[in-house]
């Protein structure tokens, strides 16, 4: 069981608040899906005996690319690895990229599932982010991708930033129940640095974000859909019964996967690597059949953090039992003995060996995470890809 990561890394503008790798030229867009062509042969082997479950397109913004290309890629990956016949290929798209040829083309692809970036169905809040689209286009491609056909359907949405009233933010969380969608994802606004949004701020043309507001609003929203029948399976994600993403999920599970494009990361249980975040220079390597990317081993402590950070997000939880089997027993008591005192705060409680978040430690998962790593160092979390998950 395996995933494979497309990292498109083309978008019409740039979103205030983001930092991922993308280009807003799509001049050399041929010659970026040539080497990426090239990179799927040269890392064939990667996945050597394991069954691909999952595709999952992200950047960037893959909508950009034709369906053409798209499937083009999907076939070239079932003649280098084993894919099994019920994968999920997820794309995600910017709502003006979905007109109606747009997604009659798509309906000729692989494609089962679509990542639809909505994050607000407000005009001024999509002005203030600098999406390319407007707060029509969000629920028209909604509804478009749904007359088609397609079922299977996430949308992101984001909390936490000035603009968002409760009432916004109640009719944002209202929308999606009332399109039924069957999968949410919803993200804090986070002010990474060398953005736009970091620039504003410091520059004193924007407010810094409300934290206190930010967790009003992530409670707001546990609270509506859990009455709306969504279960909270990961911090930021929340679904109908069996409408997890599988992708996602295998991340969080620590599933290997491969990754495809300019700062893609891959992982294999043991390693870590990630291609060059320069188009060009991803591009000039794999003209003459050369990847370039850095590689790292994970040591055991590396490991066992990086499952304490991932499990805890998730309902399945960190398994004491697993650890132990895995780590030693030694890691096993002390993690067991670490977590007392969250234990006794109501931040986490214990489900036989598993270890779960309360709905209070929910609100500080990457606290307690941190302070439950062996000898408390800090994991390399730059070379986590979150689709995902994360904003675009």
């Amino acid at each position: 069981m395996a995933g494979i990561y497309f990292h498109i890394p083309f978008c019409k503008q740039a979103c205030h608040y983001c930092d991922f790798h993308f280009s807003t030229s799509l001049k050399y867009k041929s010659e970026m899906l040539h080497a990426m062509h090239q990179e799927i042969g040269i890392q064939a082997h990667y996945l050597v005996g394991q069954s691909v479950e999952t595709l999952y397109f992200g950047g960037g913004t893959p909508s950009l690319l034709a369906a053409d290309d798209i499937q083009y890629l999907i076939d070239l990956v079932a003649e280098h690895f084993h894919v099994h016949p019920n994968a999920e290929i997820t794309i995600e798209a910017n709502p003006d990229d979905l007109d109606i040829t747009k997604v009659n083309a798509l309906k000729n692809t692989s494609i089962n599932r679509f990542s639809i970036g909505i994050q607000s169905f407000f005009e001024e809040d999509l002005r203030w982010m600098n999406r390319a689209h407007n707060a029509e286009e969000a629920q028209h491609a909604i509804q478009r991708v749904q007359d088609a056909g397609y079922g299977n359907i996430t949308s992101d949405l984001i909390y936490g930033y000035p603009l968002l009233s409760a009432d916004k933010w109640q009719y944002n969380i209202d929308k999606l129940l009332e399109l039924e969608i069957p999968h949410i994802s919803a993200y804090s606004m986070t002010v990474e640095p060398h953005t736009a949004l970091a620039a504003f701020i410091h520059m004193g043309k924007q407010p810094p974000m409300d934290e206190a507001a930010s967790v009003t609003q992530f409670e707001y929203l546990m609270d509506m859909l859990a009455t709306a029948g969504y279960t909270h399976y990961e911090i930021s994600n929340f679904a109908k019964p069996g409408n997890y993403a599988r992708h996602n999920s295998n991340y969080w599970k620590g599933v290997p996967y491969l990754g495809i494009g300019p700062s893609a990361h891959s992982f294999d249980g043991s390693t870590r690597q990630w291609n060059v975040n320069n188009n060009a220079k991803y591009i000039k390597g794999l003209h003459i059949g050369k990847l370039s990317y850095e590689k790292e081993t994970l040591s055991e402590q590396d490991k066992l953090n990086e499952y304490i950070m991932t499990t805890l997000r998730t309902i399945w939880g960190l398994d004491l039992d697993y650890v132990k089997e895995n780590f030693g027993e030694k890691n096993s008591k002390m993690l067991y003995a670490s977590l007392q005192s969250f234990a006794t705060s109501g931040e986490v409680f214990f489900e036989n060996q598993k270890v779960m978040l309360t709905r209070k430690g929910k609100l500080m998962a990457d606290h307690i995470a941190a302070a439950l790593f062996v000898e408390n160092e800090a994991v390399n979390c730059s070379s986590y890809h979150w689709q995902p998950s994360d904003l675009r």
